[in-house]
């Protein structure tokens, strides 16, 4: 807003890059501050206008903080800019969480920018974590329901909450038709813990 402002030419397209996955892959599910920061940049796209987000999750590095693959990069920045700054009928995202409904043991979730269809790339959904009122999250198994994924686990009995794609370098592999990795998300707001330990 402020550099909108400072620069007196109207709400300019404005659209960021999702940071890229990296770092170590982790065995469990975790409180992460690198996910914390890429919510935060999907919530500033989702609030502001003519601001997209293009999603790196799939084509980072693990031990390079700059991966090399701006070609893919700059094709999801490109649909961005057409569809929200010059008005071009493109699907410019992935799947993008929006609701959840908790279905006897199980939740079912909702999103935008599904039109196409959902789809794993591979031969199951990963990257999805479930947790109940312990707040204690678990690998879940996620299943494709039409234009909703129903997200279980037989360790979670009474689900109220699920995370995906929640880590620095997640194995997650949920797209749309359009060939758009979703948005990572998680349905709770519970606090977490920084990277120096501190709980939030």
């Amino acid at each position: 807003k402020d550099w909108r402002v400072q620069w007196g030419v109207g709400d300019f397209g404005f659209h960021i890059v999702s940071l890229a996955n990296y770092k170590q892959v982790n065995a469990e599910p975790r409180d992460n501050d690198w996910a914390e920061l890429r919510e935060a940049q999907a919530m500033a796209a989702r609030a502001l206008p003519q601001c997209g987000i293009a999603m790196a999750i799939d084509i980072g590095d693990a031990a390079d903080i700059h991966p090399r693959n701006k070609r893919d990069v700059g094709h999801r920045l490109a649909l961005c800019a057409l569809a929200l700054t010059y008005g071009k009928k493109v699907e410019w995202s992935g799947p993008w969480y929006t609701s959840m409904h908790i279905t006897d043991k199980a939740i079912r979730l909702t999103f935008d920018h599904a039109q196409s269809g959902l789809r794993a790339m591979g031969d199951k959904l990963t990257g999805f974590a479930i947790a109940g009122e312990d707040r204690k999250f678990v690998w879940a198994d996620a299943v494709i329901d039409g234009t909703t994924i129903l997200v279980s686990s037989p360790a979670v009995p009474k689900p109220v909450a699920v995370r995906y794609g929640w880590d620095a370098n997640p194995v997650c592999n949920l797209f749309n038709n359009d060939n758009l990795p979703a948005v990572p998300f998680r349905t709770d707001d519970w606090p977490g813990i920084t990277a120096q330990g501190v709980r939030t």
